[in-house]
C-alpha cells in the first residue's frame, strides 16, 4: 500500500472517531448530572463491569476514577457470576458499559442490581436494549458506526466510551474541588510524583536545619555546618527571621587564619534567596539553576522565619529535574 493511502486512512479514521464524539457532544443532556450525583452522594464505590472491548474501556474508567477521588474498581461479568458478585453491596453504585446493550454475561449482574436495589448505570448507544431498559440511569454513547472500514471492529465506540468514563471522572473532580495535593497523594510513586512533590516533602526541617544566631563566631558557624552535613548555615536574627546564609563557597572566599573568629555576619551573605514550602520542588530547583552561579541550597521561608532546607541532591534523588 503506497504511503500516501496510508496517511489518507489514517486521517479517515480521525474524521470518524471525532464525528462519534461530535455526535455524543451534541446529545449530552442532564442524564449526565444525575448520574455525577448519584455518585457524589453514594456511600459506597462505583463498580465498573463490561464484556469485551468494553471490559477493557471500562478497567480504565475504574482506574482513572480511582485516581480522581472517587472509589472504583473493575469487576468482570464472568467472574462476577461465580462468586465476585459478593463485591457488590447495596451501598455502591455499578456502571455497565455495552455498547450494543445486549451482552449476555451482563444478565447476572443486572438481576443482583436489582434483587439488593444498587443502582444501575447503564453506558450503551441503544436505550431500548436490555441494557438500556434495566438502568436505572443512561449514559448515551453515539449511534454513529464504527471507523473500521467493515464497520465491525470496536474503533469509534471503545473512543466515545472512554471520552464519556472521562467526562464522569472529571466532572467528579470538580465537584469535589480535587486538588493537586489529593492527585499527588494517590500518585506517589513514577514521573507524576516527582512532579508533584512540594518543597515540604523534601525540605529538612527542625532539628536538621543548619541554623545560628546572628550574634555567633565562624567557629560556632563551622561546627554546625559539619554537624547537619548540608553545605551551608542560616543566620537567624533575635525574632527568629532569616537574615542571611554562609554556604562553604563563602568559607573558600573568606578563607584565612582568622576566619573562626569572624563573626558570621561578618561573612554571611544577606538576604539570601528563599522559597515557600507548599511550592513544587520543581520551581525550587529552576531558581536554585537560574540564580547568577548557581546555588545548592534554598531554605524554605514563612512568615520570614526558616521552616526548612532543600539540597539540590534532595531533588535529584526523589526525580524532580
Amino acid at each position: 500500500m503506497p504511503k500516501n493511502k496510508d496517511i489518507e486512512v489514517a486521517k479517515q479514521v480521525i474524521d470518524r472517531e471525532v464525528e462519534a464524539l461530535e455526535m455524543m457532544k451534541g446529545e449530552l443532556d442532564d442524564s449526565l448530572t444525575k448520574v455525577l450525583d448519584l455518585i457524589i452522594k453514594s456511600k459506597g464505590r462505583v463498580i465498573v463491569t463490561g464484556m469485551g472491548k468494553s471490559g477493557h474501556i471500562g478497567r480504565k474508567i475504574a482506574a482513572t476514577l480511582a485516581s480522581t477521588g472517587t472509589p472504583s474498581f473493575f469487576v468482570h461479568p464472568g467472574e462476577a457470576s461465580h462468586g465476585d458478585l459478593g463485591m457488590l453491596t447495596n451501598q455502591d453504585v455499578v456502571l455497565a458499559i455495552s455498547n450494543g446493550g445486549e451482552s449476555k454475561e451482563l444478565s447476572d449482574i443486572l438481576m443482583y442490581c436489582k434483587r439488593y436495589r444498587i443502582p444501575l448505570i447503564a453506558m450503551t448507544k441503544n436505550p431500548e436494549s436490555t441494557l438500556g431498559k434495566a438502568g436505572d440511569y443512561l449514559l448515551k454513547l453515539p449511534n454513529d458506526g464504527e471507523a473500521c472500514p467493515l464497520g465491525l471492529a470496536p474503533t469509534s465506540s471503545t473512543t466515545a466510551t472512554l471520552v464519556l468514563g472521562d467526562i464522569v471522572a472529571v466532572g467528579l473532580m470538580e465537584r469535589k474541588g480535587f486538588s493537586e495535593t489529593d492527585y499527588k497523594q494517590r500518585h506517589p510513586g513514577g514521573k507524576l510524583g516527582a512532579i508533584l512533590c512540594k518543597v515540604s516533602d523534601l525540605m529538612h526541617s527542625g532539628d536538621e536545619m543548619p541554623i545560628i544566631d546572628e550574634d555567633a563566631i565562624m567557629q560556632d558557624a563551622l561546627i554546625v555546618m559539619t554537624e547537619k552535613m548540608l553545605g551551608c548555615v542560616g543566620i537567624v536574627n533575635k525574632k527568629g527571621e532569616l537574615v542571611g546564609m554562609i554556604t562553604d563557597g563563602d568559607l573558600r572566599r573568606w578563607m584565612s587564619p582568622k576566619l573562626i573568629e569572624e563573626k558570621v555576619s561578618t561573612v554571611m551573605t544577606k538576604n539570601p534567596k528563599t522559597i515557600r514550602p507548599d511550592v513544587l520542588a520543581s520551581e525550587a530547583v529552576y531558581t536554585m539553576n537560574n540564580t547568577g552561579r548557581g546555588i545548592t541550597n534554598l531554605f524554605a521561608v514563612e512568615n520570614g522565619k526558616p521552616v526548612g532546607l532543600i539540597h539540590i541532591h534532595d531533588c535529584l534523588r526523589a526525580g524532580v529535574v
